[in-house]
């Protein structure tokens, strides 16, 4: 612990330059400390602390923007990472807010500084400098060319993600040359990505990419790009969320994606894109229709319903179950639990499901003893009810039905 004199002479208050040679020639490890952290220390007394042995000491003069240009270019040969790693930070940060009355050979010192620390041996100094120069327009270019080149994804996707100084031809180049995946990821991501780039990733067929892509609203995509992206997402389960909710989808490409995403994509991709009633029949009826055709094997359901009657057993099939099934499209699972928590046969609530009754499916969802919410979940996202059959909640929250009527409406579908 520092004596209260140290404490009171190495505070805010000024300190002289005597007095600071004093404390490092009596020297004392938190003096120095003290010292090297000072913003209104001499220039000569924080490039002697450069040089200290304590690596604490270095660092804090590393970080001191107060420091000497050349105590900053000591320090980027230190043997210690985390030293370098502190320097890179605050010469990132200082390079692109050099005042412009600043002196030429200061502003030049600067940048080949950077330049060095950009080609450190250690990763994390390098990413040090992408991080903090990644949506800068004020350092030089080819530092953040040489950054994006780096085989290294934390260092080079901050760049390729942010930088305006990449333009179009940059990433074509990049991207032709052959990058990782999470090169091509960062790349995705950009703001108002061109048409010619989105075209190259999605060229790629590379899968995290090009969900990422999709998942970019500002990302330009032409028609006929998409149009072959469709026609591979069928078997790229990792593709049907972001082509879903792609905005601004043709009418025929909305066709296309409801052909094999599951029903909850398919309302919300209604939602996202709003059609006429017509259309928005049209491609339920179809939807529908393959879910029909998409029934499981006699094996496959003994199996599910064993599953389902284990989950009740358990006290697991509740609320939050059914609306985990319906996101993760568990629909044959669902049915079965539906079927155990009901009381009725999976092969009732198969119909109730297809029925295109949204009154039906709330009923069914009470009889399971679910709420209304689960129930309207149930009609937009499993049974892909239209919407002009939607049954809302009572003030937001009730069954807008009573007993009698839910079961009236049960009772259509139990009949032999």
């Amino acid at each position: 612990m520092m004596s209260e004199e140290r404490e009171q002479t190495l505070g805010q208050q000024p300190i002289s330059y005597d007095e600071a040679r004093r404390l490092l020639e009596r020297g004392r490890l938190d003096d120095r400390r003290a010292l090297a952290q000072r913003q209104d220390m001499r220039p000569e007394i924080l490039y002697f602390l450069a040089e200290d042995e304590d690596r604490e000491v270095r660092r804090a003069v590393a970080a001191n923007p107060a420091a000497p240009i050349h105590a900053d270019q000591l320090l980027a040969r230190d043997s210690d990472d985390e030293v370098r790693l502190e320097l890179a930070r605050k010469i990132a940060r200082l390079v692109p807010d050099l005042p412009p009355d600043e002196s030429i050979r200061i502003r030049e010192r600067a940048i080949e500084l950077l330049e060095s620390l950009a080609r450190d041996a250690l990763p994390k100094v390098r990413a040090m400098v992408a991080e903090e120069i990644k949506r800068s327009d004020r350092v030089p270019r080819e530092i953040v060319r040489q950054l994006a080149r780096d085989l290294e994804s934390i260092v080079c996707c901050p760049v390729l993600e942010y930088s305006p100084l990449l333009d179009e031809n940059d990433l074509r180049e990049l991207i032709a040359a052959g990058m990782s995946s999470e090169a091509l990821s960062a790349i995705a991501r950009r703001e108002n990505l061109d048409e010619t780039v989105s075209d190259d990733i999605a060229a790629t067929l590379d899968v995290p990419a090009v969900a990422a892509l999709l998942a970019n609203d500002s990302a330009q995509i032409r028609e006929d790009t998409l149009d072959r992206l469709i026609d591979q997402a069928r078997e790229v389960a990792e593709w049907h969320q972001p082509l879903a909710m792609r905005p601004q989808l043709s009418i025929r490409a909305m066709k296309r994606i409801a052909g094999f995403v599951a029903s909850a994509l398919v309302h919300r991709m209604m939602e996202r894109n709003p059609i006429d009633e017509k259309l928005a029949d049209e491609i339920l009826d179809r939807v529908r229709q393959r879910i029909a055709e998409e029934q499981v094997g006699d094996d496959e359901a003994a199996e599910l319903a064993a599953k389902a009657r284990d989950f009740h057993r358990r006290g697991m099939l509740n609320d939050e179950f059914v609306h985990d099934a319906i996101e993760n499209n568990r629909r044959e699972l669902l049915i079965q639990c539906l079927a155990v928590m009901a009381d009725i046969e999976p092969a009732v609530v198969r119909r109730i499901l297809l029925s295109k009754s949204g009154r039906a499916v709330t009923a069914l969802a009470w009889k399971a003893g679910l709420k209304m919410r689960t129930a309207f979940k149930m009609q937009t996202e499993l049974a892909l009810v239209s919407p002009s059959q939607l049954v809302p909640a009572k003030e937001g929250r009730d069954y807008p039905m009573d007993e009698s009527e839910l079961v009236w409406h049960l009772s259509y579908f139990l009949e032999d």
